[in-house]
């Protein structure tokens, strides 16, 4: 192999890596802030408004209460007796904490095949094609981030049968990813220098 075909190989390879955010940022209360120190998500945001109508405060509002922004998060690990390693609760991964088989039906119905659950622009598409699902299926308003956020935890079968009306604790996460959603909005209605 030549050189320079090694050298192209090795900067591919290299590239492919890219930057991931595998921390949270620094002021998750802060929506500017998040903008700001993570300039890529602003245009994620963008785009996933611009293919599937869904604003950017309501994407971040899901994305805080999923991932807290970490890249590559996923559920903690199970014990058994605290001590033997059991696997984790579910298959959950990435800035959505998006399902295996539902990543597998929307890079198919989506035609994403190579998207990626750590990918901030693959996941914020997937949130997008996710609730203009539910809205065909449900009839809940892409603005509506509490019935949305209780159909993306419970799945559109579970929140047509009404299954989170039993889970107190998943009723208050909804009411808390609306109302970051619209403290959220309003902060980024005041942002200088972020273009949403």
């Amino acid at each position: 192999m030549s050189r320079p075909l090694i050298a192209v190989l090795l900067l591919l390879v290299l590239g492919s890596c890219g930057t991931r955010d595998y921390r949270a940022p620094a002021e998750l209360d802060n929506a500017c802030a998040i903008v700001t120190e993570r300039p890529h998500y602003a245009s994620a945001f963008r785009l996933t408004e611009q293919r599937w109508g869904v604003e950017p405060h309501v994407l971040m509002a899901i994305i805080h209460q999923e991932s807290k922004f970490i890249a590559n998060n996923r559920p903690p690990r199970r014990f058994f007796l605290g001590i033997i390693p059991r696997g984790r609760a579910s298959s959950a991964y990435g800035y959505a904490q998006a399902l295996d088989g539902t990543w597998d039906d929307y890079k198919s119905d989506a035609g994403r095949r190579f998207a990626r659950r750590d990918n901030v622009n693959d996941a914020t598409d997937f949130i997008g094609w996710y609730m203009n699902r539910t809205r065909s299926v449900n009839g809940i308003s892409l603005d509506d981030a509490y019935n949305q956020y209780l159909a993306y935890h419970e799945g559109h079968a579970g929140y047509r049968r009404g299954t989170y009306r039993n889970k107190s604790w998943l009723l208050t996460v909804a009411a808390n990813v609306r109302n970051r959603a619209a403290t959220y909005e309003r902060q980024l209605a005041s942002c200088r220098g972020v273009r949403l």
